[in-house]
């Protein structure tokens, strides 16, 4: 995610947090919550923990407060990624297969794919290859019919990682 226009995304997407939203031609900007959803996805897929830690709270709490259940699960899945890098295994597994439960239920095949597959990170720190392989299969079968040719190279990637 951090190459060419994706490399300046978090910068974009904080500036439009100090920016009053004012009415456009199209309707409104985008709302706080909108854009601390953005931001969690953007920390999540470049796993930079200080910006975990900074936009997960607000993100979850935001989407809570309001019912979205996307946002609810994209802060779920945040907040698994960055218990993966802690160290802390059974709370990143609880709130991956929260955010994968949100994700399934709304049928939102690309966002349950990525969270397949970091499910699978945390099955593969656990050395629980078998689980590792079924997660990380499962997001592949999910990105390659949508043509989600960066995930599915991930995917593929981490498959091979995995011990025979």
């Amino acid at each position: 995610m951090a190459e060419g226009e994706f490399a300046l995304a978090r910068q974009h997407l904080e500036h439009g947090l100090r920016t009053i939203g004012w009415p456009t031609e199209w309707g409104t900007m985008g709302s706080d919550l909108d854009l601390y959803a953005m931001l969690c996805d953007v920390a999540g897929l470049q796993a930079d923990e200080a910006a975990l830690r900074q936009y997960a709270p607000p993100a979850e709490k935001l989407a809570a407060d309001c019912g979205h259940t996307l946002y609810l699960a994209i802060a779920h899945r945040a907040w698994g990624i960055l218990h993966r890098l802690d160290g802390n295994h059974a709370e990143a597994g609880d709130r991956l297969n929260k955010a994968l439960q949100l994700f399934q239920r709304l049928g939102a095949r690309w966002q349950s794919g990525r969270t397949h597959l970091e499910l699978g990170a945390v099955a593969k720190a656990l050395g629980n290859f078998a689980d590792a392989g079924q997660h990380t299969s499962a997001a592949l079968a999910l990105f390659e019919p949508m043509r989600a040719a960066p995930d599915a190279a991930r995917a593929r990637a981490a498959l091979h990682s995995l011990p025979a």
